[in-house]
């Protein structure tokens, strides 16, 4: 593919007052694939492992033991049995719980751990929390769950001026509210309005002392709740895209295994251009990428998942932008003040002089998602599509 020549480019940028037109030689030279736009093929992606043969690409997995087909709700039920299997001092309790919760990612829990570890709370987030933190700092491991994302904001006092604090207020004592882990479905799921639809991913990563995790399948979920619950020192947010809960299924083993927290991933390698996301915006990515490669002859783009948004894995990213010498950040919440500013202006801060285009940020756009408008709002594959064509050739 030709690529505008340096010296051109020059000649065509105006005067810092103008806008800049820029027309893409991919436009006669490439023609796009009409239906970028189709719904995503949970079935034939490559981000889940559809038989148990592909997990040699993916080396942090337990390669050698049995797997079962699980969607991403039935993983993190698994997770949480497995804890709860673990260690005594694992408890699970919300609204609903006892039932199995909104997404019946709790069902059957009480029956076989008991109405002591595993039950219902009042409609009281804030109290949800604050038991959390109090069971926490005595040695217990709370797993609470908040029906939806957007019902966390009562409890936000609680994670942000008495959870996150925990541990710096106790200084030399060694207390903690590690073990304590805070679920919550997050995002878009086609219909969710105004009050089922929030990523509030960004308000928590501006606090220190969380760790804020987000998984894209089944086998993520698992092992990334699991080392939340038994290994992490520090509480965690663990967000999971509940359009996910029965979209991915994937083999997943079937004993326990942890996951990396604060480890990025590189799902598929690339030399021309990086692309950062995390959780349900990977599979836009993964198609967006899959048509461009198609249609932009020898050029490979490398696809991150952050996993951990916060704190991030700065080296993974940077090491991957300098290779590449350029940069999208995707993502479902909205653009302004996300976790895409914060990944770009580090990009910008520590490889400037290796980048051959501007960052590129892709995010919801800075409005309330109306139930009719939830399709515009997010990112598509349209949208990722055009800015890898853009960045290309820039």
């Amino acid at each position: 593919m030709a690529l505008m020549p340096c010296s051109l480019r020059k000649a065509l940028r105006p005067a810092c007052s103008q806008i800049l037109l820029r027309t893409y030689i991919s436009s006669t030279s490439a023609p796009k694939t009409p239906l970028l736009n189709v719904p995503i093929d949970f079935g034939r992606t490559p981000l889940l492992h559809h038989v148990h043969s592909t997990y040699v690409n993916s080396p942090e997995l337990p390669q050698d033991t049995p797997t079962r087909r699980m969607n991403l709700y039935q993983a993190v039920n698994n997770g949480l049995r497995t804890a709860l299997d673990a260690s005594s001092k694992v408890l699970c309790f919300g609204e609903d719980v006892a039932f199995g919760g909104v997404f019946r990612c709790t069902v059957d829990l009480q029956n076989d751990f008991g109405s002591d570890r595993v039950f219902n709370t009042p409609l009281t987030e804030q109290g949800i929390v604050g038991t959390a933190i109090g069971l926490a700092s005595e040695g217990m491991k709370p797993v609470v769950e908040i029906q939806f994302a957007d019902y966390v904001f009562p409890a936000f006092d609680q994670i942000v001026n008495e959870a996150s604090k925990f541990r710096y207020r106790e200084g030399s004592t060694g207390g903690n509210c590690g073990g304590m882990v805070i679920r919550m479905p997050t995002g878009g799921v086609g219909h969710g309005a105004l009050y089922h639809t929030q990523s509030p991913e960004a308000l928590f990563c501006h606090v220190p002392g969380f760790r804020v995790v987000v998984p894209r399948s089944p086998t993520q979920a698992k092992g990334l709740l699991i080392a939340s619950i038994l290994d992490c020192n520090d509480p965690v947010i663990f967000m999971e895209p509940k359009i996910l809960y029965r979209a991915a299924v994937e083999e997943v083993p079937v004993r326990s295994y942890t996951l990396p927290i604060g480890k990025a991933e590189i799902i598929k390698p690339g030399n021309d251009l990086t692309i950062i996301s995390y959780g349900r915006p990977l599979y836009t990515c993964a198609a967006a990428i899959e048509a461009a490669e198609r249609d932009f002859k020898g050029m490979s783009i490398e696809l991150i998942d952050l996993r951990t948004i916060y704190p991030w894995d700065r080296q993974t990213v940077l090491e991957s932008v300098l290779k590449t010498g350029k940069a999208i950040i995707v993502h479902e919440s909205m653009v302004n003040f996300g976790v895409g500013a914060e990944v770009a202006a580090t990009i910008q801060d520590r490889a400037f002089l290796n980048l051959k285009a501007p960052v590129k940020r892709l995010g919801g756009w800075t409005t309330h998602t109306g139930l009719n408008w939830e399709k515009f709002i997010f990112p598509d594959v349209a949208r990722v599509y055009d800015s890898i064509e853009e960045i290309l050739e820039y």
